[in-house]
């Protein structure tokens, strides 16, 4: 019989102190650390790309296109490790048939459906479309066919048409801004409003995530157009880099700010809960949220970015340290999500104990199946590349 509760004495194994029954187990894992870590990499690449657009910093153009193809890439995989948590991928349709306003989370399918058709497909469509119309009549195969039929029909290469391309793909920019802040923020937001979990209930929490999510997209698009062009063996755009490198760095000190804000804001207000999360913070979140949110994601990059402003060092140096400080911001608010998703579920509603998170290898919940859903966006990104090249695109002279 004993047998039978072997799992729960291995389980308890990795309680400190007093915590409730329900508790044991941690009820979100991996795949919601990923769901908000891809979302906001989407969100970030799509405001890098309306800089060049809306802000007009023609410097980043030639990471525009580039960044836009990686924002749908991401972005068509975001919901896919919801489906790894939930293994109910046949009944997610239910949320658009009896749609439920009152649930933030069943919002949620609207508004990236709102995002995917609406801004991102709409907005590269209208990027393309002209060059579709000449593409099709250059390529063969299944290019030639993808081409024409992406058209929809609309073949003209007039310059009317093309300005017409250019204003509509415009108005769509400027009212992705908001929706990309609506669909990162709206994730800070699920966790802001748990009024139950000390570690959640902040409301600079959608704010934070929203930050954050540009930091992340930053980076990501800095070292793909990095990587990018290292494989097509053209060189690199030194001011390019150096622009995105000081945007990264705005963003990063406000982003940075926030955080401390509102740590310093719990501090401060020293409630019941503090005892606990002050426990928490310098025990089972020690390395990933000093060593590796803060130190490694933060503090590294803001002083080598910092630093670049006063004393430029040599092309080479600055792109094997912007290509580093991509990578470990990328780690950093990774951990970051990690650190509130995981990190807020460690410690009893008690306040009085701690369980553990309990990592698995296979499963929809492993590390192999988070590592398909980080590798997956990049394949189909290398796809769209292949697909329509942005360095490619015909510039219409009228």
């Amino acid at each position: 019989m004993e047998e039978h509760f072997q799992h729960l004495y291995q389980a308890l194994s990795h309680v400190d102190g007093y915590i409730y029954p329900n508790e044991i187990d941690l009820h979100w894992g991996l795949m919601i650390v990923l769901y908000p870590y891809i979302t906001g990499l989407v969100a970030g690449a799509f405001i890098l790309a309306s800089l060049e657009r809306v802000f007009n910093v023609k410097v980043l153009k030639p990471t525009y296109g580039l960044a836009l193809l990686t924002a749908l890439a991401f972005l068509l995989v975001a919901t896919l490790p919801l489906v790894s948590h939930l293994q109910h991928p046949l009944r997610s349709y239910e949320i658009f048939m009896t749609p439920n306003p009152t649930s933030a989370m069943a919002i949620f399918g609207f508004v990236y459906l709102w995002y995917l058709m609406v801004v991102l497909l709409l907005e590269i469509w209208f990027d393309y479309r002209l060059d579709f119309v000449i593409w099709s009549k250059k390529s063969t195969g299944f290019k030639k066919y993808f081409y024409k039929i992406i058209t929809l029909g609309i073949n003209d290469t007039d310059e009317k048409s093309a300005k017409l391309d250019d204003k509509l793909g415009y108005f769509i920019t400027v009212l992705g801004i908001p929706s990309a802040f609506l669909l990162h923020g709206y994730v800070g937001f699920i966790f802001g409003s748990i009024k139950a979990n000390p570690w959640w209930s902040s409301v600079l929490m959608p704010v934070i995530f929203l930050f954050s999510a540009m930091v992340s997209g930053i980076a990501l698009v800095m070292v793909i157009y990095m990587v990018v062009s290292w494989v097509r063996k053209v060189k690199i755009e030194m001011p390019v880099l150096d622009t995105i490198a000081r945007y990264l760095l705005y963003i990063l000190i406000i982003d940075f700010t926030l955080e401390s804000l509102d740590q310093v804001h719990r501090i401060y207000e020293a409630e019941e809960s503090f005892d606990i999360i002050k426990v928490l913070v310098g025990g089972k979140l020690n390395i990933t949220l000093i060593y590796m949110q803060v130190l490694l994601g933060t503090i590294i990059p803001l002083f080598t970015i910092g630093f670049f402003q006063v004393y430029k060092p040599s092309e080479k140096i600055r792109k094997t340290c912007y290509f580093l400080v991509g990578i470990m911001v990328l780690i950093g608010i990774f951990f970051m999500r990690w650190n509130v998703v995981i990190g807020g579920q460690l410690f009893s509603k008690s306040l009085s104990g701690f369980t553990s998170f309990n990592a698995v290898y296979s499963g929809l919940e492993g590390y192999f199946m988070a590592a398909v859903w980080l590798i997956l966006p990049l394949l189909i990104l290398a796809f769209l590349l292949w697909l329509m090249p942005p360095w490619k695109k015909v510039s219409f002279q009228g």
